[in-house]
């Protein structure tokens, strides 16, 4: 009798090693991306900050203002222009005085008058009455600065500073000389009869 060799049958109800494998490896590889995605998520988490709509501290930090705003203590200084004096002494601050002209209104016994002072090269202060010894009749005869020049507004003619109250006659504004003021340290004072006695000469004056 010969021997048969026992050949293996697969069975109909015995499901394929190869698909089951296949299987096995699928569910495997998405397993590890699962974990892989999960350590990605916790370290992103612990190593940039958490975005949120809340306001932090540094948006509730007040804006700083645009324009400069003055100490509350603080008092600026500014320099006033000089009231007309009135039927009375004429009194110039010395430290209001420089190089550009200063103009003081006076109005005597209802005449409008001006007295012009100025610092001179030399340091000294001068001054005079701000109309012109020969153009004083016309009311226009009075003098505006014009760089380191006194120009009359009638003639046309210039008076460099260093001659206030130093040149008499001619088109110049009428000086006011030393024995015809007092000054101290603080002030320059003119007599109010001297004022007077100078209405003659702003009588059309139309400054």
């Amino acid at each position: 009798m010969s021997k048969t060799k026992n050949n293996p049958v697969k069975k109909d109800n015995e499901p394929a090693r190869k698909p089951k494998t296949l299987l096995l490896g699928s569910i495997a590889a998405v397993a590890i991306g699962i974990i892989a995605i999960a350590i990605f998520t916790t370290r992103s988490e612990k190593g940039q900050p958490s975005i949120s709509n809340e306001p932090s501290a540094k948006d509730n930090v007040p804006a700083l203002p645009t324009t400069a705003v003055a100490a509350k203590d603080t008092v600026l200084v500014v320099p006033t222009k000089a009231v007309a004096a009135k039927d009375e002494d004429l009194v110039i601050p010395v430290n209001e005085i420089t190089e550009k002209a200063s103009f003081f209104p006076v109005e005597m016994e209802g005449v409008n008058l001006e007295v012009l002072a100025v610092k001179a090269p030399d340091g000294t202060i001068r001054t005079a009455f701000n109309t012109c010894q020969v153009c004083f009749a016309s009311g226009r005869g009075h003098y505006k600065q014009d760089g380191d020049v006194l120009v009359c507004q009638n003639c046309g003619n210039r008076f460099h500073m260093s001659d206030v109250e130093v040149t008499r006659g001619g088109c110049n504004p009428v000086p006011i000389t030393g024995d015809e003021k007092i000054v101290d340290e603080d002030s320059i004072t003119i007599p109010k009869e001297f004022l007077t006695e100078a209405t003659v000469i702003f009588e059309n004056w139309k400054n």
